[in-house]
């Protein structure tokens, strides 16, 4: 049986998969394509609905991104969302200029509660805007249905025609009636079913690995974390012992974090386990390196190189399993979308690779659904709650060079974090937490001496999406414990600091 499907027209906005992500919870199936794809692709899925997502552009410019505006005359309902408002405005002859005043934050808005998509939602609510254009005129057919104090078209409507548009975002949390308005428009307007659930996307997706592979063989890089175990058990489960996992220990692991990935993995998965240690060899090619993108991508092609070796070594293999996930993706820019940072299995790949494809089966999903489906396939929960970690491991969270004896100050100040967060009962309760070994030294005293030695920073955020996070509250006296075992119990750290920075502005993670 075929599920309900809703096509996301990405304009190169930033929340283009926060909108997926809310669309998948509400268990409805969804596609971001480009904005500029065919129209017979689109019509090909045969989408219950269509969303216009925002963008960095201006609806004005000259090299605007735009769709075909025959796209309207399909009968099916569409949601426009901020820059996705304005393009269907002027791309129905309506007008858009320049605001009187821009709005960005929140902002309190009056609906018109009259119509499909603000259903059963009070009339003065609050949304998330960002925007310095607007509606001026709106095109033909199509009335106001919300209004701001310093925007008059804050969203719109042609309720025979089924096309909506609204220049807040609904997708955020900051727009607190804003899943409503989605969930109005998927199942008042679109008439789409909850039919799309994680169990749907792990069967398919082991269909279409077992389908694209054959009888081939399959490489999977295992790191050990939860991304790259969830890809590692899903292709596991779609072809069985043509799979090798090889977990490359590259000595920028935590605390005995190599030894436990061999325990457990080895004795897993109905396939070929192979260790390699090659912690000299990429602490070579990191020596005297302290730009954090140079490590990113330092480690990628190490990584690389090392799974070339040893599939040399097997015989021939034709396609590298990768734990990419979705914010990988995002940040290491695509389209329009800008660069925050590479990640070592996206951004950071060198230019050769000796495999014949890439599998990415995690690269649509955020790291929640992520640990759904690991569920979904049966690990278990202390593999699939284990802490996030980078795929350059501890050489991001180095601040400058990288030497054996900072790494084995960083493990320890680390190690000493996890197991006072596990100890006062914090695990579930924070969704990412380490230290992070700065490059600063400061005066200390220590058994009245002078000292002059670092200044580690504990990082620890709560967050739904890890496309933004805010700083957790760690309650004092457990920072107090932390602070005071890392100072006493490990030498050349005498002073422990908290970040309290959301992301954005910062990053989770230092480099």
């Amino acid at each position: 049986m075929k599920k309900d499907t809703v096509v996301i027209l990405n304009f190169g906005g930033q929340y283009s998969q926060l909108i997926a992500r809310r669309i998948r919870e509400s268990n409805v199936y969804c596609e971001i394509l480009p904005y500029n794809t065919g129209l017979n692709n689109i019509l090909e899925k045969e989408p219950k609905g269509i969303i216009f997502t925002g963008g960095p552009a201006s609806i004005l410019d000259e090299k605007a991104p735009k769709c075909d505006p025959a796209i309207f005359d399909t009968g099916i309902p569409i949601l426009g969302i901020c820059y996705g408002m304005q393009f269907m405005a002027v791309a129905l002859g309506g007008t858009v200029g320049k605001a009187s005043q821009r709005e960005y934050g929140k902002v309190e808005i009056a609906l018109e509660t009259n119509n499909e998509l603000f259903y059963s939602i009070n009339h003065e609510t609050n949304c998330w805007m960002s925007h310095t254009f607007n509606v001026d005129q709106l095109p033909s057919g199509f009335e106001v249905i919300a209004r701001t104090k310093n925007c008059p078209v804050a969203a719109m409507a042609d309720k025979k025609k089924k096309l909506y548009a609204v220049q807040f975002h609904p997708e955020v949390v900051h727009t607190p009636r804003g899943i409503e308005m989605l969930h109005n428009f998927l199942f008042r307007i679109c008439g789409c079913q909850a039919d799309w659930k994680m169990c749907s996307f792990v069967e398919s997706t082991i269909e279409s690995i077992k389908n694209r592979v054959g009888n081939k063989k399959v490489l999977c890089g295992l790191s050990g974390g939860v991304d790259s175990s969830v890809a590692a058990a899903l292709v596991n489960r779609a072809v069985g012992e043509q799979l090798t996992c090889i977990f490359v220990d590259h000595g920028l692991m935590r605390k005995n974090e190599g030894d436990e990935v061999e325990a457990f993995f080895s004795g897993y998965f109905h396939c070929n386990f192979i260790r390699v240690n090659a912690r000299e060899r990429f602490l070579k090619r990191l020596a005297g390196i302290t730009d954090p993108e140079q490590k990113r991508k330092i480690v990628g092609e190490e990584f690389i190189r090392v799974f070339e070796e040893e599939a040399k070594k097997i015989g021939k293999v034709d396609f590298l399993v990768q734990g990419t996930i979705y914010p990988d993706v995002i940040e290491s820019g695509s389209g329009d979308a800008s660069l925050i940072k590479s990640h070592h299995n996206v951004g950071g790949l060198p230019d050769y690779i000796d495999f014949q494809e890439i599998i990415e089966p995690l690269r649509d999903l955020f790291k929640d659904e992520v640990r759904k489906a690991g569920l979904e396939l049966g690990l278990p929960e202390h593999l699939v709650w284990r802490q996030p970690f980078p795929g350059p491991g501890l050489s991001v969270r180095i601040i400058g060079e990288i030497t054996e004896e900072r790494l084995e100050l960083l493990r320890e100040t680390d190690f000493i974090l996890r197991d006072e967060i596990a100890q006062a009962g914090l695990e579930k309760t924070l969704d990412q937490y380490f230290t992070v070994l700065t490059d600063m030294r400061s005066v200390g005293v220590m058994g009245d001496e002078r000292t002059y030695d670092y200044t580690v920073a504990i990082r620890a955020v709560t967050t739904t999406d890890f496309m933004t996070a805010d700083w957790a509250r760690i309650p004092l006296e457990v920072l107090g414990r932390i602070s005071n075992r890392i100072v006493n119990e490990v030498k050349h750290v005498n002073r422990v600091v908290y970040d309290i920075t959301s992301k954005p502005p910062a990053t989770i993670e230092w480099e």
